[in-house]
């Protein structure tokens, strides 16, 4: 293997992945911008709100057919005293973004979220900072990054500890009645300290109380559980007892506003992230000073009829977007609207007059002008005046018209039409914020489209060159690759690039997105002669319609596997078709008990697409039962057949250390079935994970790593190796049949080397005696590629999609489950959870990858032809995917695209470190004791 080019490859896909985020998920802030605020007198004093981590908007609002609601308190402010809506959230739906919406007013860009969970990658404003004072009580996962945000000390946290956040607790409403209690505590002492009673009773001042309980209880217990409806009665006591301490604190004196609503939904099955009703449709309830009442519906065409279900159709429903809520927060409180805040202040929720709601929405204007005017002013600085276009809507001159505009009808009083004008001044400067925000993209999209192309066709040469032997007919020396006009050339080209972006001062990553397609497109010019020797090959030979089938055959295989993101069930149809394989003529003559059982092997797999993605219960039994299936197979293999034995003249004591090997890892498989049945019960028992639980699952996990390199390098024994030691963490992860997909893919992946080795070889037992730490078989020597090794590429890419989308299709982020980790970790931590999920997910590709190790060898052809074959395809289904990446249109398929290019890009990237691991998986072996030399095949 070429690891220059492994290498290459590599920094070259992780260019083409993180360039989406440069594209089409920039952040959308600017800095820079002049506070504006209503300088007429704020309805409240003070607000408090409540953020129900994980609430669905139809809990809170159903009701049983006797009128019943988990909510009572809620539901009265609905009826009797407040105004309610829906609050409609954006992809990714997760607790940091839905905060920032909620108390920012804008979305956070898709890349945010990983860039820091608790911190801040970017400096924004909120109504926190623009508060007098803000106190919070709540999570350590959200608080820091509102307190550390903030200018000065005047945002105060009190938070739990993060190890309260445990999956596995016995009562998850604590986390819920520490932040009601603590509130109760805190109001209890400002009765005493004079200080801070003075400061409770300055003018805006904010309360935020975030409760997680329900977010802790969906995950585990699912929404429709009887434990996440009672977290929902004791939320709903506790916002009616914390409401009426603060307005005894403060005398009932009408002077605040309170906000309960939710940063994100949740799925039936316990996850949120992607852009499914469930998850986007959050409550919105607002009740106290500056709040209008309950009013009767308007006539006109409703967005659904979740109203009736819910039965409050004689009550008028305000639906906002979730960026909404910061601005109305600040309107009520009389602070200035947040720096960065896209929302518009929803006037309809307001029971103020109309020289208010005037005043406001025209100052709601005027700060989203700022950030247009800020952004217009970057994006000029850094185009070339020649190809500056601005956004012709919205012209600094019609800016400064229309303002001009609006404030005179509101010093004539005319406030209806101040109003009207003022909203579609926000309409069109959120469209020129847009158009600025989007302005490089079609640049930098074609740069990376001809980088993508421009690596394609290379890897294509490389194929042609290296590994056929068409440049040996037509005489290698004839290839010209040291052409210095055509080098110059591109060298002059690019001085211009570096120089224009240069003196346009641009971020780092112009450089490379633009340079990176010229340094491809260069090495593709110094060998394109190759591309027309392989015309005059194909010519010579009369391939035309060979080739020509090969090619629809494998464009119609990639795209079966694209189509496959949308239709998991087309994964059966491709298993069906490759259950016919044996019907081939070559393989006619081979052993039929192998024929057989791969085509029943295939149709066996089949089903896997075809069950439920998600929503799939907790199945156990089916878990120790598989895990059993594993140990009887695995020792009918070691005492039955003479796979560890072969051939019979083995030196006895080789014999003995393999047996013991893999006994070995038989007794580790069955200390990890009773560890997850001991969790299991002691998880429903309440009492939490054991320590020595958890202990042994991580050993356990650990020590498989290193097991396969202490086994004989020769395929059958190495590879039953690699596949136990992978067996036990995968089933300490697991939680219903996904430990049979496993087994399965097992069995199929042995099949798949013995099917192969059938196409070369009539003798299957030579297939024995292949030894990983050999370079070609015995006596042979490596072939060139030939157009059927695109059988053998495309059925890894194959099996890699069906490994990752086999057991659920998580082309979205949103199908996370807690419970799957929970041998290992129950207190809340994403970074653990998410690498464990991770973990989950590479140990399937990994067992497709080493048993691509050993095709290549069954099949006697070089590693890096395969594997060039294998990039080549990906790359296609990666161009094909990153044409579809949008960041319009419905939030689900917003989600949808991002995660479609993320997982193919992933995929490759990963490709190339899955390669090197199943290397050394496959060929290294450790010697005990160490002095006798460890021993490491290097191709």
């Amino acid at each position: 293997m070429n690891w220059i080019l492994v290498v290459t490859g590599l920094i070259v896909h992780l260019i083409f992945f993180y360039s989406i985020f440069d594209i089409y998920f920039t952040s959308p802030l600017v800095h820079g911008m002049t506070p504006h605020r209503n300088e007429l007198e704020a309805p409240a004093r003070r607000l408090v709100l409540f953020v129900a981590d994980g609430l669905r908007a139809d809990k809170v609002f159903e009701v049983d057919e006797n009128n019943n609601t988990q909510s009572p308190f809620l539901r009265n402010k609905v009826t009797r005293e407040g105004c309610w809506g829906v609050s409609h959230t954006r992809v990714p739906t997760e607790s940091r973004p839905g905060h920032v919406a909620l108390v920012a007013g804008f979305y956070e860009d898709v890349s945010a979220v990983a860039k820091g969970w608790k911190e801040n990658p970017v400096e924004f404003d909120s109504v926190f900072n623009e508060s007098h004072h803000t106190w919070s009580w709540g999570s350590p996962d959200i608080l820091p990054m509102f307190s550390k945000g903030a200018s000065g000390d005047h945002v105060s946290v009190r938070m739990y500890p993060g190890y309260s956040e445990d999956f596995a607790g016995a009562d998850l409403t604590k986390l819920d009645t520490w932040v009601f209690d603590s509130v109760q505590e805190f109001l209890e002492k400002a009765k005493e300290n004079v200080t801070l009673k003075q400061l409770l009773n300055e003018d805006k001042i904010v309360f935020f109380l975030h409760l997680l309980g329900l977010d802790t209880s969906g995950h585990v217990k699912k929404p429709h559980s009887r434990e996440y409806a009672e977290n929902i009665r004791v939320v709903d006591r506790g916002v009616k007892d914390t409401a009426r301490i603060i307005e005894e604190f403060f005398g009932n004196d009408g002077r605040t506003a309170f906000v309960f609503t939710s940063d994100h939904g949740m799925t039936d099955w316990g996850s949120h992230g992607s852009g499914h009703p469930s998850e986007t449709l959050t409550p919105l309830i607002a009740w106290g000073a500056g709040i209008r009442g309950p009013l009767p519906p308007e006539d006109g065409p409703s967005p659904d009829n979740l109203h009736k279900d819910w039965k409050l159709s004689d009550i008028k429903r305000s639906d906002v977007n979730q960026a909404d809520v910061s601005p109305l927060m600040s309107t009520l409180i009389g602070v200035p609207i947040s720096l960065q805040s896209v929302g518009t202040i929803p006037l309809d929720w307001l029971s103020s007059d109309l020289e208010f709601k005037a005043e406001s929405i025209f100052v709601n204007a005027l700060q989203i002008l700022e950030q247009l005017e800020v952004k217009m002013l970057s994006v000029q600085n850094k185009t070339l005046q020649l190809l500056y276009t601005p956004f012709k809507s919205l012209m600094p001159s019609d800016q400064m018209n229309e303002v001009r505009f609006i404030r005179k009808r509101i010093n004539e009083r005319q406030f209806t039409e101040a109003i009207e004008h003022s909203k579609r001044l926000i309409d069109l400067a959120l469209e020129g914020l847009t158009y600025y925000h989007r302005y490089d993209r079609l640049f930098l999209g074609s740069c990376i489209t001809a980088g993508f192309v421009g690596w394609i066709v290379y890897i294509v040469i490389l194929l042609l060159h290296q590994h056929t032997d068409i440049v040996l007919k037509y005489n290698a020396t004839s290839v010209k690759r040291n052409n210095k006009k055509t080098t110059y050339a591109f060298i002059l080209f690019g001085a211009v690039v570096i120089l224009l972006l240069y003196a346009k001062s641009l971020q780092w990553s112009y450089y490379v997105y633009t340079l990176l397609p010229i340094v491809l497109w260069h090495e593709v010019c110094q060998r394109c002669q190759i591309l027309q020797f392989a015309y005059w090959y194909i010519l010579d030979h009369q391939l035309s319609r060979q080739v020509l089938t090969g090619a629809v055959l494998w464009a119609v295989g990639l795209e079966l596997i694209i189509l496959s993101f949308f239709f998991r069930e087309l994964l059966s149809l491709g298993l069906i078709f490759m259950a016919l394989w044996p019907l081939q003529k070559s393989l006619q003559s081979s052993n039929k008990l192998f024929l057989a059982g791969w085509s029943l092997a295939c149709l066996f797999m089949a089903v896997f697409p075809l069950l439920p993605v998600v929503n799939r219960p907790s199945n156990y039994p089916l878990v120790y039962t598989t895990g059993c299936a594993a140990i009887f197979l695995t020792l009918v293999i070691l005492f039955g057949s003479d796979i560890l034995t072969y051939p019979k003249k083995s030196v006895l004591a080789k014999l003995s250390k393999a047996r013991l090997l893999v006994l070995g890892q038989v007794v580790i498989l069955i200390m990890s079935i009773a560890i997850v049945s001991s969790t299991v019960h002691s998880l429903d028992s309440k009492r939490g994970l054991p320590l020595l639980n958890q202990c042994l699952s991580w050993t356990i996990s650990g020590i498989c790593l290193v097991l396969p390199l202490l086994c004989s390098s020769r395929m059958p024994p190495r590879l039953l190796s690699i596949m136990l030691s992978l067996f036990s963490p995968y089933l300490l992860l697991s939680t219903s049949y996904e430990v049979v997909f496993y087994l399965g893919l097992c069995i199929l992946m042995a099949l798949w080397i013995s099917m192969e080795y059938a196409t070369q070889s009539e003798n299957i037992k030579e297939l024995l005696v292949l030894d990983f730490m050999e370079v070609v078989k015995l006596g042979q020597t490596q072939r060139k590629l030939k157009i059927s090794d695109l059988r053998c590429s495309y059925f890894f890419i194959f099996f890699l999609f069906f490994a990752f989308f086999g057991t659920g299709n998580i082309a979205s982020i949103n199908s996370f489950d807690p419970t799957s980790v929970l041998c290992f970790v129950t207190v809340f931590n994403p970074f653990v959870m998410g690498g464990l999920m991770l973990t989950k997910i590479l140990i399937p590709f990994l067992l497709v990858t080493c048993t691509f190790n050993a095709v290549h060898l069954a099949v006697n052809v070089p590693t890096q032809s395969l594997f060039l074959l294998v990039l080549l395809m990906s790359d296609f289904m990666a161009v094909h995917f990153f044409f579809l990446v949008k960041d319009y249109g419905s939030w689900l398929d917003i989600g949808s695209s991002i995660s479609h290019y993320v997982i193919v890009m992933s995929m490759i990237s990963f490709l190339f470190i899955l390669l090197s691991i199943s290397k050394v998986l496959t060929s290294c072996t450790l010697r005990f004791p160490p002095w006798q030399g460890n021993k490491c095949h290097r191709q």
